[in-house]
Order: C-alpha cells, then sequence, then structure tokens
C-alpha cells in the first residue's frame, strides 16, 4: 500500500524552467507599438501585453508568427534561462580588478568573441547602453596567447552577439547609422568604439573590430586615406566604403570672444587649446598647421591636455574649459559654437573583405547606411556631405 504523500513520477507535473522572454525589447527597438504587432499577429493588445508581460507563454503556433513579424528567430524572442550561459573571451582595453562586476560589450569578430569594459564607451553611454554580459572571473591563459581571457555571464543572447558590428572611429553619426540597422533586423547591434583615425586602423589589423573609420588627409597630395592606406595596409585583404565629406575647423566659444581667425592664435598668452590625442585625424591636422605657422606643442598652454572624440572637445569649450580646439562642424553645431573652418575631408569606413562576405549583418548595415532615411537624418545634422556615401574604395 503506497503512503498517501508518495509522489507518482508518472502523473506529477514536470518541473518548469524559467523563460527568458524579450519580446518586449524586441518590440521596442524596431519601433513596433502594442497595437501594432497585435494587428499583425492577429491578436488582441491586451493578448500582446499579457505575453510581454510574462502573464502567460504563447502558443507555437503564436510565437512563429510573432517571429516572423519581427523578422528573428523563435528563440531570440522566447529562450530557457534555467541554466546561465557562460562564454569564454578575450578582454581588451582596461584589466580592472573585479572587487565589484564588470559589465562588457561582447563582439564575435572571426573566431574570436572579445569583450571590452563598458566603462570605454564613456560616462554617458555607459549608463545607456546594455552590456552584453558580466566578468565572473579572470582565466589563466593558455600557452601562446597574450590576451587576458575572461568567462563571462551573458545578459544577452549569443544570437545577438554574433550580429553585432564594431567600428572602431571618431565619428559620432556612426551611433545613428546602429539605430537605422536595427530597423531592418533588431538583433544588429552597432557598437562605436571611439578612438583616432590611426588607432582604429591598427585595432582592425589587429582583429579587434569590423570596421575603423578614417580621415587621414596625405600633405603632400590633399587626398584623404587613400595614401595612408596605401602605406600602411599594403597588400591585405581590406576595402574601403566612403561614409561622407565634412569641414573640420577650428571650435571656438559662441561669439568668438578671444578673436581667433587661425591656428597661428593658439600661441597667444591666456589661450587654452584642448587637443585630440596622438593618431587622430584632427591631431594630424593641428600638428601639420603647427609646422607651417612655425610653432610648436610646447608653446601652446593645453597641447597636452588630450580627449578622445570631436564631442568631448566641443563639449570642453562649451563648458568654458577651453577656448579652441579642432573639430568637426558636425559638433559646433550641436553645441552652438563658433566654427573657423580648416578644410574639408572624406570619412571612411574600412574593413577586411572575409568580413564583408562573412558577416551575417555586413550587407544590412550598408543597405541602412545608403537608405534615404538615414541620408536625410545625417544631413539635418549639419556639416556632412553623403552625395558618395557607399561607394566602394579600393586601392
Amino acid at each position: 500500500m503506497k503512503a498517501k504523500n508518495a509522489r507518482n513520477p508518472k502523473t506529477e507535473a514536470p518541473h518548469q524552467e524559467p523563460v527568458c522572454n524579450r519580446l518586449l525589447e524586441i518590440r521596442k527597438k524596431q519601433g513596433i507599438s502594442q497595437a501594432e504587432l497585435a494587428a499583425e499577429v492577429g491578436l488582441t493588445r491586451q493578448a500582446v501585453y499579457a505575453i510581454e508581460g510574462n502573464q502567460y507563454l504563447p502558443s507555437t503556433h503564436i510565437a512563429l508568427r510573432l517571429a516572423r513579424v519581427l523578422k528573428c528567430r523563435v528563440e531570440d524572442l522566447f529562450s530557457l534561462s534555467g541554466n546561465e550561459e557562460i562564454v569564454e573571451a578575450e578582454l581588451i582595453g582596461l584589466t580592472p580588478s573585479l572587487d565589484q562586476p564588470m559589465r562588457v560589450k561582447l563582439n564575435q569578430v572571426g573566431e574570436r568573441i572579445l569583450a571590452r569594459p563598458m566603462a570605454e564607451l564613456g560616462d554617458v553611454l555607459n549608463f545607456v547602453m546594455p552590456a552584453d554580459g558580466v566578468v565572473l572571473e579572470y582565466m589563466k591563459n593558455r600557452a601562446g596567447r597574450k590576451k587576458q581571457s575572461v568567462r563571462v555571464k551573458l545578459l544577452n543572447s549569443p544570437e545577438a552577439v554574433k550580429k553585432g558590428i564594431l567600428i572602431a572611429g571618431c565619428d559620432p553619426a556612426l551611433f545613428l547609422a546602429g539605430e537605422h540597422v536595427r530597423k531592418i533586423n533588431a538583433l544588429a547591434g552597432i557598437t562605436n568604439w571611439t578612438m583616432g583615425s590611426a588607432n582604429a586602423l591598427r585595432a582592425l589589423q589587429r582583429g579587434e573590430v569590423h570596421m575603423a573609420g578614417l580621415h587621414l588627409v596625405d600633405v603632400k597630395s590633399g587626398q584623404s586615406n587613400l595614401p595612408y592606406l596605401k602605406r600602411h595596409v599594403r597588400g591585405q585583404e581590406f576595402v574601403g566604403v566612403h561614409f561622407a565629406s565634412w569641414v573640420q575647423g577650428l571650435l571656438v566659444r559662441p561669439g568668438n570672444p578671444k578673436h581667433i581667425r587661425g591656428v597661428e592664435d593658439c600661441g597667444r598668452p591666456g589661450l587654452r587649446l584642448v587637443n585630440r590625442e596622438v593618431g587622430a585625424g584632427a591631431r594630424f591636422l593641428l600638428d601639420t598647421l603647427l609646422q607651417k605657422s612655425g610653432l610648436a606643442g610646447e608653446q601652446i598652454t593645453g597641447y597636452d591636455h588630450e580627449v578622445a572624440s570631436h564631442i568631448e572637445v566641443a563639449r570642453l569649450i562649451r563648458d568654458g574649459m577651453a577656448d579652441v580646439g579642432i573639430g568637426v562642424e558636425a559638433a559646433a553645431l550641436h553645441f552652438g559654437l563658433g566654427f573657423i573652418p580648416l578644410r574639408e575631408e572624406q570619412y571612411d569606413l574600412i574593413m577586411r573583405v572575409d568580413f564583408l562576405k562573412s558577416h551575417p549583418v555586413m550587407s544590412q548595415f550598408l543597405d541602412a547606411v545608403v537608405s534615404q532615411p538615414f541620408r536625410r537624418e545625417i544631413e539635418a545634422l549639419g556639416g556632412y556631405n553623403v552625395k558618395e556615401i557607399g561607394k566602394i574604395l579600393h586601392w
């Protein structure tokens, strides 16, 4: 005789694993309202609300229809989360202690999975861009490996990590490009790691990013990028895509109260410069013009005050922390600064040919940047010429 409280394994309901539900996140990324999604799938808005709120799980049929409308897989919308997904990655950039959890962005570049600390995105993006994972521990490096390996607990789906594109460069408009790509593919994350042109190209050559943004003008010919590329990536399998032309010049405080007319004025007493890092296109331009004017860096207050982006140059001038710096016209317009044009430059995106062919989202990225909505938005920012956007460059 069986005890009354004994469990019958044949009739007992199986343990239900928790489900990770990303329907709300993916719907919002695509800019679709609950009512619009409900109409497309054939549900009521209240049903979509209930699914997003984990009040009930949809049937297989409904899940397939949701995935079809949102142009993703069912596994992207709903997945079992009972077991933590942990990946091994190479840590790039800072290697702080793990006294506190370290949030990272993950990107698959070729066969490598790379982790970068979110803190390197800057003060604002660190708080508004979600991380892909949290570092659990440093690992003992395997023989022959130079990079620090880490174990990372995923906060995002492996599919989203695989579809991400990492761009090294200094053009802030690339953040907008990422949003336009997500209208095509909700899982296609674009991360723009801010750094100067020469450093971005070296990161691409090391296999640490998918694309590098470049605006380096040859002093002798006045031609943008191609002479530099011929010298530094000769014989390698790279290709370029023209992104935009812009004007680079001196950013000054509103109304130009210091009456700055050119780079030669940067040596005047009482003027404070904010500079870009070595390898940045703005730094190349400044040093070229200083040499022509006979000025040395040590004669200029603030020459050693380096920041990592056009936006940071403009912000410091707006806040009264500096009087002048070199940057793009779009940054001056955004912060309401005065602008003294110096020269027009071409900004190109450089990538490996094999990434262009093999990356699952690269073609969607290129489709997005040549689309009319993106072109109109970039032009509305001011300071950009996108007539040749998407033009292929070979050298």
